[in-house]
Parts: C-alpha cells; sequence; structure tokens
C-alpha cells in the first residue's frame, strides 16, 4: 500500500518540532550538581567563547546541527540576559513549561498529568496552525529536573516512541551563571527515526517545505546571496531556534505583572522569530495572536 506521505510529512515535521523544548513538573534533585556536568558546560563555554562574540544572529548564540545515521541532533548555545536563579524558578514546574511551549505555532493545547510517580507532559499538535485542535496528534513526554543549584540546572526530558516511526526521544537543558545578570545555556535534543520516518521527512522537504532553509551557511550563491542549508539538517535548525526563543521569551516576561505576561511572552516570541523570517516566518502578528487567545479561552486558561 502506499505510504501517505503528505499528512505523515507534517506530522513528521511537528513531531520534530515538538522536541524542541517539552519539560515539565519532576522532582528536583536535591544533591549538588555533579561537579562533571558543571565543569564540561564551563569549558564548553569558554571553547566556543569566539563564535559567540561574532555569531550572525545579532545576539551571543551558536546553533549546530548534525544528521545521524539512525536520526538528527540540534544544540543551542546561548549567553541570555537572565540570571539563573530567575531561570531555575521560571522553569521548575510543568505548569510553567506547558505555558512555554504552548509559544509555538502548532501547538494547541499541554496537560500534565503524573503516572507512576512521573511527571507527564503531553501536548496536542496540529499539522498546520489553522486546523482544529481535535485533528491534533498527542505527544507525552517524562519530565526530570536532575539538577537545581546556584551553579548549574539541569533539565532532562525523554520518550520512547513518537509518530510514523519516530521514537527514542532525547532532550536537554542546561544552564550555568556567566557574571550576577546573565546565563549560558545549552538546549539539546535528539531522536532517531525509521525507513518510513526518513521517507515522509523526505517527501515533505522535496515538496511542501523545499522552500524551507536552515541557518547555517554553506557558502554564497552567485547573486551574493547566502547558500543556506536545507534538508534535514536546516529543519533540525529550524525547530530548535524556535524553541530557543520560547524560552528567551518566557523568561523576558517572567517578572512583568500576572495580568500582562501572556500577551508579553506571546508578543516577545513573535517579534523574536521574525527578526529570522527567511527561516521562520509563518503567518502575520494578529493571526498568531488570535490563535493562541482562542486556545486559551476554548481551555479555560487566563
Amino acid at each position: 500500500m502506499p505510504v501517505p506521505v503528505r499528512p505523515i510529512a507534517r506530522f513528521i515535521l511537528q513531531a520534530c518540532l515538538v522536541l524542541a523544548l517539552p519539560w515539565s513538573g519532576g522532582a528536583v534533585a536535591a544533591d549538588a550538581a555533579p561537579a562533571p556536568a558543571a565543569r564540561s558546560l564551563v569549558a564548553q563555554h569558554q571553547a566556543i567563547a569566539a563564535r559567540l562574540a561574532s555569531s550572525t544572529f545579532g545576539r551571543p548564540v551558536v546553533l549546530d546541527s548534525l544528521e545521524l545515521p539512525e536520526g538528527l541532533k540540534g544544540d543551542v548555545y546561548a549567553v541570555v540576559d537572565h540570571p539563573l536563579h530567575t531561570m531555575e524558578e521560571a522553569l521548575r514546574t510543568p505548569a510553567r513549561w506547558c505555558e512555554l511551549l504552548l509559544l509555538h505555532l502548532n501547538n494547541r493545547r499541554c496537560q500534565v498529568t503524573e503516572e507512576q510517580g512521573r511527571a507527564l507532559l503531553t501536548l496536542s499538535v496540529v499539522g498546520r496552525y489553522d486546523k482544529p485542535v481535535d485533528s491534533a496528534f498527542l505527544l507525552p513526554f517524562v519530565y526530570r529536573m536532575t539538577s537545581a543549584t546556584p551553579d548549574y540546572m539541569a533539565v532532562q526530558m525523554s520518550a520512547e516512541a513518537g509518530p510514523f516511526g519516530t521514537s527514542n526521544y532525547h532532550v536537554m537543558l542546561e544552564a550555568i551563571p556567566v557574571d550576577a545578570g546573565r546565563t549560558f545555556l545549552h538546549f539539546s535534543y535528539a531522536y532517531d527515526h525509521n525507513l518510513m520516518a526518513r521517507l515522509a521527512t523526505q517527501a515533505y522537504l522535496a515538496t511542501f517545505g523545499r522552500d524551507k532553509v536552515g541557518f547555517t551557511v554553506l557558502g554564497t550563491l552567485p547573486g551574493g546571496e547566502p547558500d543556506w542549508i536545507r534538508g534535514t539538517r536546516g529543519l533540525v535548525e529550524r525547530n530548535a531556534m524556535r524553541y530557543f526563543l520560547a524560552v528567551d521569551a518566557y523568561l523576558s516576561a517572567f517578572d512583568a505583572p500576572a495580568a500582562q505576561q501572556v500577551d508579553d511572552r506571546l508578543q516577545a516570541w513573535f517579534s523574536a522569530v521574525e527578526k529570522y523570517p527567511r527561516q521562520l516566518h509563518e503567518i502575520e502578528r494578529a493571526t498568531y495572536l488570535d490563535l493562541k487567545r482562542e486556545d486559551r479561552l476554548r481551555d479555560g486558561l487566563r
């Protein structure tokens, strides 16, 4: 039987997008941060200092992607203007992670539950932003905050399986203080995919996603424009950047009065995304804001 590549491709795309930051709930480790992990992140910060200083993103951000035989991996390293203690406070509960993840255009609902002592975060993800939430597929992730100390925080999330041949999801956010007001963070995710998933993704990239590009510049085109990376690595890079910007937008609105936090972070995320229109533009601001406000009203959220 022929594989229906168009709907499957869209689902695969959104499964990839969802990876980029699904965490919430879970117990915080009582022990001090593992010294090797903290030292490793300090060393990484020092190793990429020059790349952060000369970043083409207009801010200290480095984005790497890797295509592996069994799947894909994306990493974002960045210095953000938020203290580590603020980041730890803002990102330590399941409900707050749901709020963060709902900034993404295609994430239409987020629910937190507990199963066998584990915190589960379940996202409802649609194949296109204008599709009804009833058409969404569900993606449940197990969350753990593995460290929360003054010098190092780390969050991990895992999922054994996703839709249409994706599996073995591994997601991590870790951070260390740079100074009193800034934090160096590393966001990483990886997943495996089988032959069906690879074929569906390639079908999407050859048709509906053929004009999509990532952020890595491979060279210069004859007209002088950058030759942006395409294909699956371009897909990973777009996903990683959208979710890094969601983290930053959520943190930027965390100290605002409660009544305006939702609108502040929606506005902040959309403004950040629109700084990279070649890679990330999808819809207009008014459409995005209306959609997100309608979702919140439907689910009884403030």
